[in-house]
């Protein structure tokens, strides 16, 4: 079972960052109302719609806190669920897989954070690349549809991997082993989703504020170079600074900040490809300012599993 302490540390930052919200709440108000163009009213809109997001997240957050280890594993399993749902809305289906898709959805992705919870990682590592991959294919044969099985096939595996397997690991943090730090791994969760979180951010705001040269501009025109590195230097700077928060010391935590900012980085533009390849601009609507879950938490997604495996190999026995 996953057990963790609330100390001063924690709450310390959980509060500066909930003082930060209130600053921007209050400035983005200001500067809505001041703003006296159409596309200045939108950009002050969009960026008071994300501030709110951010305080149900807060929220949702401060109540796995109040909860315990079990909470943050059932909301990760829940952000798995509605990710993997939006993702299969848009991928070509046949009726044939509909059983297919209850075994993904309703025993694989819960067995997978059951997994976690009990902290057997020898399965859980393995659970979804290896026996899923195996039983996926072997279950849509079975349905007798061979129209696009390959197709059909992957996309279930390929969603079911991004979606699952590699967002589990971000509560799978918590079930880690590292000596003199027992009892303090939601810290190291904390401190990974808000370097993450905080990378997007910046690069949003540098992006609108200097971004002139795009990275790829026919997979996000809004990604730009400007906003990519001043992104990354800003996230990096301030999770090197908090590096208090972790078992790591401050050039651990650089190099920790650069790869999973980097891979933060990677998530949001592959999964920008497969929008535009759908021809759609958000996952989903469910979350106001910031599109669908899967559109939130796509840098999660890609940086989780190299953060686990960087910290577990390095730190825990």
């Amino acid at each position: 079972m996953i057990f963790f302490n609330l100390d001063p540390d924690l709450l310390w930052v959980f509060g500066f960052m909930l003082t930060l919200l209130v600053i921007a709440s209050v400035i983005a108000l200001v500067l809505r109302k001041l703003a006296r163009t159409e596309s200045g009213q939108r950009t002050m809109a969009n960026v008071m719609a994300r501030i709110g997001t951010w305080w149900v997240l807060c929220a949702i957050f401060a109540l796995c806190l109040a909860l315990g280890g079990g909470a943050v594993v059932v909301l990760f399993a829940l952000l798995s669920l509605l990710a993997l749902r939006e993702f299969i809305t848009l991928m070509p289906t046949d009726p044939a897989d509909h059983r297919t898709l209850l075994l993904t959805f309703f025993v694989i992705t819960p067995l997978q954070y059951y997994l976690i919870s009990i902290a057997w990682y020898g399965l859980f590592s393995i659970l979804i690349p290896v026996y899923a991959f195996l039983v996926i294919p072997s279950r849509n044969a079975i349905a007798g549809e061979t129209r696009h099985f390959l197709e059909r096939t992957s996309m279930v595996q390929w969603g079911l991997m991004v979606c699952t397997y590699c967002l589990s690991y971000a509560p799978a943090l918590l079930v880690l082993n590292i000596p003199g730090y027992v009892g303090h791994n939601i810290k190291l969760l904390f401190y990974f989703l808000m370097v993450v979180e905080l990378s997007d951010v910046f690069q949003y705001v540098w992006g609108k504020l200097l971004g002139r040269h795009p990275i790829a501009p026919l997979v996000s025109p809004n990604k730009t170079w400007e906003g990519f590195l001043g992104g990354i230097a800003s996230a990096t700077a301030v999770g090197t600074a908090l590096n208090w928060l972790t078992p790591f010391n401050r050039w651990q935590a650089l190099g920790m900040c650069i790869v999973i900012t980097l891979m933060g980085f990677a998530g949001g533009l592959t999964m920008s490809a497969i929008k535009r390849d759908r021809g759609v601009k958000d996952y989903g609507t469910l979350m106001i300012g910031h599109g669908g879950v899967l559109d939130r938490i796509d840098s999660v997604c890609f940086s989780a599993p190299v953060f686990f495996h960087l910290t577990r190999y390095f730190f825990s026995p």
